[in-house]
């Protein structure tokens, strides 16, 4: 319990400095939500992640930093990591046998997501960014400069 606590005041410690320096980059963008909803959905990645869970339906929004080679096996997906407002970093995973790829993806773009939240140890990952062919899965979508990919 000691420990739930003290990650809890730390994640705060964190947004209160992070959020400050990253405003100024969520405010260029027009798609951009309002810092108390990001800081909201920070939170609720932020719990998942500290208490090791998956299957969460998020939603939320970040910073590219990073874009890495497709994965081929399997469904094809792209792939690329952001940064989350509190600093927290998470790998996109975006099935592009289902949905279109963002071909003018490049680091620093500003994303918006929903989609399921898978733990790592590296931040976790966010997957399901599409519609379910079947329709047992909830549909996620990336979007970009308003844009929805889906």
């Amino acid at each position: 319990m000691k420990i739930r606590i003290l990650a809890a005041v730390l994640l705060f410690a964190g947004y209160a400095f992070a959020g400050n320096q990253y405003a100024a980059t969520l405010s260029e963008d027009p798609a951009a939500s309002s810092g108390q909803s990001a800081r909201a959905s920070d939170a609720v990645i932020a719990n998942a992640f500290a208490n090791h869970e998956s299957h969460i339906q998020v939603q939320g929004q970040g910073i590219v930093t990073r874009l890495l080679a497709d994965d081929s096996s399997g469904s094809r997906h792209q792939r690329f990591i952001i940064r989350l407002a509190s600093g927290q970093t998470l790998l996109i995973a975006h099935n592009i046998d289902l949905a279109p790829r963002i071909d003018s993806l490049r680091v620093g773009d500003f994303i918006r997501f929903y989609g399921e939240y898978q733990w790592n140890e590296k931040g976790g990952l966010i997957h399901w960014t599409h519609r379910d062919p079947a329709g047992a899965h909830a549909a996620g979508w990336l979007q970009r400069q308003g844009k929805r990919y889906q």
